[in-house]
């Protein structure tokens, strides 16, 4: 399917099957993201971010939120 059917797909859509497609869509982004995050921690990709946080918790820069 193309790009330009899945947009005429989508126009088509009733508000509520528009809405629904949309929650769907937005799961499916966030499983995408969590699976890059995990992908980046077991490659180390994000162990200088962990080390410079623990790092300023350490020297008292972090604050409860």
């Amino acid at each position: 399917m193309s790009s330009l059917e899945i947009k005429e797909a989508v126009q088509s859509l009733s508000r509520s099957e528009l809405r629904d497609f949309l929650d769907w869509l937005d799961d499916y982004r966030e499983a995408i993201w969590d699976k890059q995050i995990e992908e980046d921690m077991q490659l180390g990709k994000l162990d200088h971010l962990i080390s410079e946080a623990k790092k300023e918790f350490r020297e008292g820069k972090c604050q409860q939120i």
